[in-house]
């Protein structure tokens, strides 16, 4: 389990239960690395003003990381992490390696809207 303070996706059928129920969902997938953790410190900020997003993290060394990994979404993809964004239980946005807020903010905003 990666040491942050958001929720964490454990396992396959974990991943599909959270699509299933929540509309907007982030999910970065990576390790407790240089280019992961600044990742994982904006969701975390921002996961108070993103109140109609849900943010979570999941371990890539974990097996359970294939529903990611194996994502058609993320062929190709070299740099950590993988970071997934899906509306209504599909992928709109898929992003590799690390991002700064003003990246993160972009795509919150393109994919799931404004804060209000």
């Amino acid at each position: 389990m990666l040491m942050t303070n958001l929720n964490h996706v454990e396992s396959a059928d974990n991943h599909k239960k959270i699509l299933e129920e929540n509309e907007n969902v982030m999910i970065c997938c990576g390790r407790m690395g240089p280019m992961c953790l600044p990742v994982y410190d904006v969701m975390e900020e921002l996961q108070e003003k993103y109140t109609n997003v849900k943010f979570f993290d999941m371990e890539f060394d974990s097996p359970e990381a294939h529903v990611i990994k194996n994502a058609p979404e993320c062929a190709g993809f070299m740099g950590l992490p993988f970071t997934m964004h899906y509306k209504n239980g599909k992928v709109v946005q898929a992003t590799t390696s690390i991002q700064n807020m003003d990246q993160i903010v972009s795509i919150l905003d393109e994919q799931f809207g404004k804060p209000e």
